[in-house]
């Protein structure tokens, strides 16, 4: 991990700061980009996304996908824990803690919408940065590469199905129409964009490919950065005016991460897989796209929306939380292998 991806939070932290003190001085600019729209998508805030998911998913070799068969039973955990897991689990503690237990503490007005971005924060599995958390736990790459590439594969075709049976659970009225829209915007339409690129990459040969990344890489963060920057500048006025929401947003995302990293890693020890597979299985299992999730929820929801700072609060501890559990799994690493 690079001293940037180290000190994400704090970059986050400040495009916080950043976009609540621009948005304070120059109100105007920020409501004349908000008006720039078509079908619901704002373009500057779409063509940031697609800076910030195409890179990522040009790193993607869904060719590695016959490399599944090789850990079964790590796939079998991984795919269980993302999708039939991981997206429930985060639909009842959003009704736990924010409908019920945290209710009287948040606008009531938006409490439909943060349980709504808590979806989405859920309902997308992580794509890039899991690669960075398996380098740092010495996961096996092969395993690593091949539930990505399948997950994403996954995710093309449930994810739209997933957040609409969620949202519909949780009482949540379901805009079909752009949610489907999003899903083209930010998923297939990313990802064919990406395999095109990464082909024309690859036929130039493996180091030009490799130089490429490293060129394109910081991309993907700055784009989300200047994203931030934008929702804040929007969201900035009630942040100020509740400033423990972000805190309070924080409890079942923290919970959710300690939760299924955890039942991940349980489940690979019980089925007997080795630990350079649990590892990266739990960690894509506790994190997210998040990169995707806000997208998602400014186009389902709005640059207002208590959905979209509900995924923004995701970006904001990903990797310390993260990070804590690389250090977890690293440190048990004995106790792991001595049940073999």
């Amino acid at each position: 991990m690079n001293r940037f991806e180290r000190y994400l939070t704090l970059w986050v932290f400040l495009c916080i700061v950043a976009g609540i003190a621009l948005g304070h001085l120059l109100p105007q600019m920020f409501q004349a980009i908000g008006k720039l729209e078509i079908a619901q998508v704002n373009l500057p805030v779409g063509l940031l996304i697609w800076v910030m998911i195409i890179p990522m998913l040009v790193k993607v070799d869904f060719g590695a996908l016959h490399e599944v068969r090789q850990h079964v039973r790590g796939i079998g955990v991984t795919l269980v824990v993302n999708w039939l897991v991981k997206p429930f689990s985060m639909a009842f503690l959003g009704w736990f803690f924010i409908r019920n237990l945290f209710a009287p503490m948040l606008p009531a007005e938006q409490l439909d919408s943060y349980i709504a971005g808590l979806i989405l924060l859920a309902a997308a599995p992580c794509t890039a940065m899991v690669f960075v958390w398996s380098r740092l736990t010495h996961g096996d790459p092969l395993f690593t590469l091949s539930q990505v590439a399948l997950n994403d594969s996954i995710m093309v075709v449930a994810f739209a199905p997933l957040v609409g049976l969620l949202l519909g659970i949780s009482a949540i009225t379901v805009p079909w129409n752009t949610l489907l829209v999003s899903v083209a915007l930010y998923i297939v339409i990313p990802v064919i964009l990406a395999q095109l690129w990464r082909k024309a990459l690859l036929a130039k040969g493996q180091a030009a490919f490799d130089a490429a990344m490293s060129k394109i890489g910081p991309w993907s963060m700055a784009a989300l950065l200047a994203t931030l920057v934008l929702l804040f500048a929007f969201q900035g006025e009630a942040i100020l005016k509740q400033p423990l929401v972000i805190a309070l947003l924080a409890v079942p995302i923290l919970i959710q991460v300690f939760f299924n990293s955890a039942l991940a890693y349980w489940l690979n020890r019980l089925v007997g897989e080795k630990h350079n597979v649990a590892c990266p299985s739990a960690l894509i299992g506790a994190s997210n796209f998040f990169e995707l999730s806000v997208a998602a929820a400014i186009s389902l929801f709005g640059f207002h929306s208590g959905a979209a700072l509900a995924t923004v609060v995701g970006v904001l501890i990903e990797v310390p939380a993260m990070l804590l559990v690389v250090r977890i799994v690293n440190a048990s690493k004995g106790w792991y292998e001595r049940s073999a």
